[in-house]
């Protein structure tokens, strides 16, 4: 039997300004992703990286009065050193400006796309925005404003280089609606789709160098233009892979792999799921088999951004209140459709209320119950959860153990995480329901009272609760990596039993609203 390969991907960000949580969120999908499927027994690679060749970074930087280098290279840094506040199990991080595997692979695809016939130039004017990279026609513009950014876009004129997209309509509609190309939720599927009835336009794919600031890829061949910033972050997707010298990574991952799945925002859905397949079937490369789309965070109701005002670091938040805190916020708030809006009263009140309260005093509380009626030795009882004995409650505590695996798979399966994670916490609920139904306590107190049934069950509802917890840590691996290891450990008995009881979060604390004035 072959193994299945999957290859895990993240949009990669501009590096105008510092990461913030919506960044965070697809990271932290994506790990979960790759650390579900490498569970699962798959190969698996995850790859993050950093957008550096932007016109924006350009500006941010003389706004900073810092060489457009040293300002990449030192918000880059900021990217790159997400990996351990967020537990991420990442296999690489690509630097378009800095990886001579990127410039090798994106002027290898160029050629690809010349050769075939679709790149052309033309004179065009039009309406750009900055903060997008993009292009806008008139009807698209909301108010004369981008639909992203609120600002008036600026109009260029110049001559660039173009893509041949509208030839590629009919099998970009065909991939997407035939599910070879799928797009997850289904609302997204639909917005592709109704994109590409629309008509496709031939796509600018070079600006010219001075308006680059001589920043960015030379086009081959015509040093006075540089590739188009999407043009050139798009590719990072294959570039990584050694694809400018046809390197084994590229077969193996790419053109061999089972599933190449990209995780993105919404606001990047067409550059994913119409112009980057187009590319790559001129190119005459498969195109990716998975876009999982993302909505936005808010903060107050506007979206987080780099440039946009709302914003909240990851760095910063983990750092106060904890990497898994974070996580589970992340993973049990966002909903599959629709924008969610980040405060840190509400990061603080689920880590507390689920984190804390649910899943850390019920760990805490089984080990302790180990220790003080069994010394911290587990006792052997039966196979299933209810240990064979009949102690009221074991069998709905063992139906959502047994249950939980299939319905993780299932909901990962549709990249739907927050229903994911509903069956781990329903083991959670049920266990501590079944020690409010068992009180072992009172089992404990009839034991030493001399009830000749007493030790029997409450080694049954001990064993159960135990295997619970041991259940919980294997599920809850891909979604709290540092949580899971913390519980295995609890209930990993040594040569004395268990391990003494420890708490495994703190109770987290809200900053006190500031004083109105």
């Amino acid at each position: 039997m072959t193994t299945a390969h999957t290859y895990v991907t993240t949009t990669i960000p501009y590096v105008n300004a510092r990461p913030h949580l919506g960044f965070a969120l697809e990271l932290v999908q994506a790990d979960v992703l790759a650390r579900f499927r490498r569970a699962q027994g798959e190969q698996v690679r995850f790859q993050t990286g950093t957008d550096d060749n932007s016109l924006k970074n350009v500006l941010a930087a003389e706004a900073a009065g810092v060489p457009v280098q040293e300002f990449v290279d030192r918000n880059a840094e900021a990217f790159v050193a997400l990996r351990e506040p967020l537990a991420l199990a990442v296999d690489d991080v690509i630097r378009t400006s800095r990886d001579p595997r990127h410039r090798r692979g994106v002027e290898r695809l160029w050629r690809a796309c010349a050769d075939a016939g679709d790149l052309y130039r033309k004179h065009y004017e039009g309406l750009y925005c900055v903060g997008c990279e993009q292009f806008y026609t008139p009807a698209e513009l909301t108010g004369g404003r981008c639909p992203e950014h609120g600002v008036e876009p600026q109009r260029v004129a110049e001559e660039n280089w173009f893509f041949r997209l509208s030839r590629y309509a009919d099998r970009l509609h065909d991939l997407v609606a035939g599910g070879r190309l799928r797009i997850e939720p289904a609302e997204r599927r639909n917005e592709v789709l109704g994109f590409i009835a629309g008509g496709l336009e031939d796509l600018s794919v070079s600006r010219s160098t001075t308006r680059a600031r001589g920043w960015g890829i030379p086009v081959p061949g015509d040093p006075g233009q540089v590739v188009y910033v999407w043009w050139d972050a798009l590719g990072n997707y294959i570039t990584a892979l050694d694809y400018g010298t046809g390197g084994e990574d590229y077969g193996r991952w790419w053109v061999g792999a089972d599933r190449r799945i990209h995780l993105v925002g919404k606001g990047v859905l067409r550059f994913h799921a119409v112009y980057w397949p187009a590319v790559l079937l001129s190119a005459g490369q498969p195109p990716p088999t998975d876009v999982v789309v993302h909505d936005y965070l808010t903060v107050g109701g506007r979206k987080i951004s780099k440039s946009g005002g709302g914003t909240a670091d990851p760095i910063a938040l983990a750092g106060e209140y904890g990497t898994d805190a974070v996580r589970w916020w992340l993973l049990r708030e966002v909903p599959r459709v629709g924008d969610a809006d980040f405060t840190v009263d509400r990061l603080v009140a689920r880590a507390n209320d689920e984190l804390a309260n649910g899943l850390g005093n019920l760990v805490n509380r089984v080990v302790a119950m180990v220790h003080r009626y069994r010394d911290g030795h587990v006792p052997l009882v039966g196979t299933g959860i209810g240990g064979g004995i009949g102690a009221p409650g074991g069998e709905a505590l063992e139906a959502v153990c047994r249950q939980a695996p299939g319905l993780v798979r299932s909901a990962l399966d549709d990249f739907a995480f927050r229903r994911a994670t509903a069956p781990v916490w329903a083991i959670v609920d049920e266990a501590n329901r079944y020690v409010d139904l068992t009180r072992p306590w009172e089992l404990a107190r009839a034991e030493r009272d001399g009830d000749p049934g007493a030790a029997a069950r409450l080694d049954a509802v001990l064993a159960a609760l135990v295997r619970a917890c041991e259940t919980l840590a294997d599920q809850l691996a891909p979604f709290l990596p540092g949580t899971a290891a913390r519980i295995t450990a609890q209930c990993t008995a040594g040569e004395s039993g268990l391990p003494e009881p420890r708490p495994l979060f703190r109770r987290l604390t809200a900053p006190e609203p500031e004083p109105l004035p």
